[in-house]
């Protein structure tokens, strides 16, 4: 912890005076960053989620990639203005996240059956299922896998791209190939 006299020293410093610090791994000057914007990227970005949770985790995720990273960051602006880009960005990502959550959500409740329907809805839904396993199935392994991660376990398109070491736009080119195949197939069947 840095002592009381050292921090009155860094918080007269600039947002890129601590940032060089923080790349000689200056513990301090980070913690003083953390300090001076962590309230005001929270309410930034709790205005656009109204979740208190995920609003601490996205800013959470942020300092601390911001710190892993710190070596490699390149601001060509305002630090301040790239963390607010940052974490706007995180937030837009997360609020695609959650429609991307709820429209496969919805998508699954227009094939649910209640107890009291019909034999033969069952037997559609249980066709449909069927028939969704083996048209994923034909998908190229890297495909169906990436479709699988986005639509099943909710995963962004940079953790899928992470995870698999691919680019952001191969995990779109395969989602959008998976999409068009599973829309053109299974229309010709049930439709």
């Amino acid at each position: 912890m840095a002592s009381k006299n050292s921090r009155s020293n860094l918080f007269n410093l600039s947002d890129i005076e601590l940032l060089a610090m923080v790349k000689d791994d200056s513990m301090e000057a980070f913690e003083e960053l953390y300090n001076r914007y962590w309230k005001k990227l929270y309410a930034f970005a709790y205005k656009r989620i109204r979740s208190r949770e995920i609003t601490e985790e996205i800013i959470q995720d942020f300092l601390a990639n911001l710190w892993a990273g710190r070596k490699n960051l390149v601001i060509k602006t305002s630090f301040e203005g790239y963390i607010y880009t940052a974490v706007r960005n995180l937030v837009l990502n997360c609020i695609a996240k959650e429609t991307r959550r709820n429209a496969y959500t919805q998508f699954l409740q227009l094939f649910k059956t209640e107890e009291d329907n019909s034999t033969e809805e069952t037997v559609n839904v249980r066709d449909f299922y069927f028939n969704l396993q083996k048209e994923l199935n034909y998908l190229p392994a890297k495909c169906r896998s990436v479709f699988e991660m986005s639509r099943q376990e909710n995963k962004s398109n940079k953790q899928i791209a992470d995870e698999l070491g691919i680019s952001e736009k191969t995990v779109e080119s395969h989602l959008t190939k998976a999409i068009r195949r599973l829309r053109v197939n299974l229309n010709s069947l049930f439709f």
